[in-house]
């Protein structure tokens, strides 16, 4: 009995570490989408934030990658190099530019419900490449459909429908701290503002959908170097971004950084939301595939709303806490569909090879009585 519970909770921890790391990394998104809210309000060039992120991702993690994964590293070949290239275009330049300039023109909740659409674009991406199995007569395959699109119904919800306000403890006397965010705010966004931002978060997470697609068949050649792959991308997104700021920005000024909210949000996000998630989505990635990865970022929304209620003083309403809730239960529906097609597909070897020895013995044995019955009958010498 003593050994049973050390060996219970080595289990429940190994057959969970990818679901905490899911979640974790969803907490990090979140602030990330708090501190670059505020800090592209007070002026930020989103380009020069994409840059500086990166710089400081790859300063962190390139380190580590020297250290732990100097030795047997995989050759650089041309269709390696633009599968790299290809992935921090995606990532560092297209998806984070877009989604940094879609979080300026909206708002954070907003933002993250929009993003939301990520699992349905992943899966959609992942199913013409053929990396997920349909069968629509299969119970875990319309479990992952369903869930899919409720997940979508459930952003949307929050972004159509307001409803009536919903009071909580923190947010009744917070009326003098919520007008002086609104005074410090730059400018409100307009319908056009607003519907622009909504373009360029799609445009951003369909690109963001592309990375996690193209980042699984990245690992296939990374599979022992997924710090050095999250290296190269993070320091080739860093020269792909410096270029494309050259290009859009032409003030030299938009480079000045100094000890405040910027250099906050720059190094926050790329130490969290950069080094650190490249790393461990390319591990989950790796495990459990590009679906279940992305099936968590629906929680970053919900995770947004709270912190945006607590820190920002902002309202919640109904309609925020009925698209929360469909987005949990459609969550929990992709990751059961998930979890019951592990279970039919990793099929232990222990019980595999029995029934093949079985099959195999049998087969010798029928083979030995077919040679004997084919035996020509024995004569006896007397």
């Amino acid at each position: 009995m003593a050994t049973e519970k050390p060996r219970f909770c080595a289990n429940f921890l190994e057959n969970s570490k990818h679901y905490f790391a899911m979640i974790a990394l969803q907490f990090g998104y979140a602030g990330m989408n708090i501190i670059t809210k505020v800090s592209l309000n007070r002026g930020m060039s989103h380009y020069v934030l994409v840059v500086y992120r990166h710089a400081f991702a790859t300063a962190v993690i390139a380190p580590f990658a020297f250290i732990f994964e100097r030795k047997a590293q995989p050759r650089i070949t041309f269709k390696i190099f633009m599968q790299i290239f290809i992935l921090a275009l995606l990532g560092p330049v297209i998806d984070q530019n877009f989604y940094y300039a879609g979080l300026k023109l909206t708002s954070p909740t907003f933002s993250c419900a929009m993003s939301n659409m990520l699992p349905a674009m992943t899966f959609v991406m992942s199913v013409l490449c053929r990396m997920e199995k349909m069968n629509m007569k299969k119970v875990r395959c319309q479990a992952k459909v369903i869930g899919t699109l409720m997940t979508v119904g459930g952003a949307m919800l929050m972004t159509l429908y307001k409803g009536p306000q919903v009071e909580i403890v923190w947010t009744k006397h917070a009326l003098n701290h919520q007008s002086q965010i609104n005074n410090n705010s730059s400018t409100t966004p307009s319908d056009k503002d607003w519907l622009i931002g909504s373009i360029f978060l799609i445009i951003a997470t369909l690109a963001w959908a592309s990375l996690f697609v193209l980042q699984a068949k990245a690992i296939e050649t990374y599979k022992s170097h997924q710090l050095s792959l999250t290296t190269l991308i993070c320091f080739i997104g860093t020269v792909q971004a410096t270029a494309v700021t050259f290009v859009m920005e032409h003030n030299p000024s938009v480079w000045t950084i100094g000890w405040d909210m910027n250099l906050l949000a720059a190094a926050y996000a790329g130490i969290v939301t950069s080094s650190i998630s490249y790393y461990v989505q390319g591990l989950v990635i790796k495990k459990r595939g590009p679906v279940f990865a992305t099936a968590f970022s629906p929680l970053m929304m919900i995770i947004v709303a709270f912190m945006g209620s607590f820190i920002l003083a902002e309202h919640i309403f109904l309609g925020g806490v009925l698209g929360g809730i469909l987005i949990v239960i459609g969550l929990y529906s992709v990751l059961w569909g998930k979890q019951k097609e592990e279970v039919v597909e990793d099929i232990p070897l222990a019980l595999k090879a029995p029934m093949v020895e079985a099959n195999s013995d049998s087969n010798n044995t029928s083979s030995h009585l077919i040679n004997l019955t084919n035996q020509p009958p024995f004569k006896s010498n007397s």
